[in-house]
């Protein structure tokens, strides 16, 4: 049984399903929208948002907590001192998910995810 187990296994072993999603979160930030599979996207939404609403904070501390999920410092500045203050009003949904079709291979539904612009 799995029940209140969160998150989705991709096929993968941990270690690669965490860095798989590592990857598409620093993605994300970093360039704003991403294009990738529609389950793939719910489960790194969560952690994007995760690391808006933690950089809010600004301080150190919350420095460090998104350096985990995100080990590059050029990138941990850019999400403290020019993400997470447009988002500072906003009580959360900082992203969006658009629906983009089915790919051409396997038809798996295609999404485009993206950070809100106020």
């Amino acid at each position: 049984m799995r029940h209140r187990v969160a998150g989705r296994k991709f096929g993968l072993p941990s270690n690669q399903r965490r860095a798989l999603l590592k990857s598409l979160v620093r993605a994300v930030l970093a360039h704003n929208s991403i294009e990738t599979t529609e389950t793939r996207a719910k489960d790194v939404r969560i952690l994007v948002e995760k690391c808006i609403t933690t950089a809010r904070g600004g301080d150190l501390h919350a420095r460090r907590q998104v350096r985990k999920v995100v080990p590059d410092e050029t990138l941990v500045k850019k999400i403290v001192t020019e993400i997470a203050p447009k988002y500072k009003d906003r009580p959360g949904g900082y992203t969006r998910i658009t629906r983009l079709g089915p790919r051409r291979g396997d038809s798996a539904m295609m999404v485009k995810l993206e950070l809100v612009e106020d």
